[in-house]
């Protein structure tokens, strides 16, 4: 794994400013899960699965590159949308399990809810509890409107997991979507409309 120097952490003030800003970022937690702020250490698990097989759906241009330029657009969310890209990590040890966003990106109608976690967290249920917790905190306290998660068809797992969270298929805002696009519609939590 080649690093690029965009990685290394920065030091002294800009470090303290840079811990500053990820102090805003909300820390959601679960019954297992920590959804904190991304931190620059966090990207070679962002790489990780953008790179790697697991992001074969995710970037058109699978360099560590275009990761980066993903990663970074991800976390700016937070300072010009006010949501934006959640590390999630195992409460128990720490470990790096992933990220759920609530991001806007361009060609978006709505805000959108995505997830992606590494294979090491697959399979435990940490993909639906993560999403879940931002889910409802994007209904309940950011109050957006309407959360979808736009899926490749091919991308099974994701179809799978956006079911499981109770979202459905929207017909009518997948024909405005590019390249066969699925939107998967996700439904507010008990008496929010």
């Amino acid at each position: 794994m080649n690093t690029l120097p965009c990685e290394t952490p920065s030091i002294g003030a800009a470090a303290a400013l840079a811990a500053n800003f990820q102090s805003l970022v909300p820390v959601l937690e679960t019954e297992r899960l920590c959804l904190r702020a991304p931190h620059i250490g966090d990207f070679k698990y962002y790489a990780e699965i953008t790179v790697g097989p697991r992001g074969q759906h995710i970037l058109e241009d699978p360099t560590r590159e275009a990761a980066w330029y993903d990663f970074t657009q991800m976390i700016a969310g937070w300072t010009l949308r006010g949501h934006g890209l959640w590390t999630v990590e195992l409460k128990s040890d720490g470990t790096v399990l992933g990220f759920v966003l609530l991001g806007f990106e361009p060609g978006d109608h709505e805000a959108e809810l995505g997830f992606m976690l590494r294979a090491v967290a697959e399979g435990k249920g940490y993909a639906r509890e993560a999403a879940l917790a931002a889910r409802d905190y994007g209904y309940a306290v950011l109050e957006v409107p309407t959360l979808v998660s736009t899926i490749e068809p091919a991308n099974t797992r994701s179809c799978k997991l956006a079911e499981r969270l109770g979202a459905r298929r929207d017909l009518k805002a997948e024909a405005a979507m590019p390249d066969d696009i699925l939107v998967y519609r996700h439904p507010a939590p008990e008496g929010q409309a």
